[in-house]
């Protein structure tokens, strides 16, 4: 039994390491302490099996790979595959994303230009879809960090644009609502769930 926590604490600091990613950080994502991540890494206990699964997910390898010994060879050859393996830079994916809807938001506006009709506010409603697209790719890349903002900005934009879409009516009431819109997700951010600490 110690060998085999021997063997998984090896392989959680590489695959955390490797990830770039602290002992906090990956306490946040299991919803445990960094102490127990430590715990494990120092080869003192070694997670459930529930937890095990959620370590393969976030470093997208198996159960067996966490528990399994990697020699040098093994090591190398990962190394060599992982050079081969086409990478894809998460910025610029979510850059192209977001400008792709501004460029759609550009020629609807003009097809309206020239069938008579100035319709600007077609510009108002490519931000929240930009801010959904955004918030949906950082969720897959970064793991939901910043969430939080892109939600808060969501939010209050879509306030905004009902407003907007009001605006004869001069609805200024409406920006009453995003106080406590506000304060229901930053509080739905804190919502965690409890475990058994290790």
């Amino acid at each position: 039994m110690d060998e085999l926590k021997l063997v998984f604490a090896s392989n959680l600091i590489k695959l955390r390491t490797d990830a770039r990613m602290t002992q906090v950080e990956l306490g946040e994502k299991l919803n445990y302490s960094d102490k127990t991540i430590s715990k494990w890494e120092r080869a003192e206990s070694i997670p459930d099996a529930f937890v095990l699964k959620q370590l393969g997910a976030i470093f997208e390898v198996s159960v067996d790979h966490l528990l399994s010994s990697h020699d040098q060879w093994e090591d190398s050859l990962c190394g060599e595959k992982q050079r081969n393996e086409t990478k894809y830079d998460s910025f610029f994916i979510t850059m192209v994303s977001i400008a792709g809807i501004g460029t759609l938001a550009v020629l609807i506006f003009v097809i309206f230009w020239v069938l008579g009709s100035i319709e600007w506010y077609i510009f108002a409603y490519a931000v929240p879809v930009s801010l959904i697209t955004l918030l949906v790719l950082n969720s897959i890349w970064n793991g939901g960090k910043n969430n939080l903002l892109i939600v808060a900005s969501l939010v209050f934009c879509i306030i905004a644009i009902i407003y907007i879409a009001l605006i004869e009516y001069q609805p200024w009431q409406l920006f009453l609502v995003v106080i406590p819109a506000e304060l229901v997700v930053f509080l739905s951010f804190k919502i965690r769930k409890r475990n058994k600490q290790a």
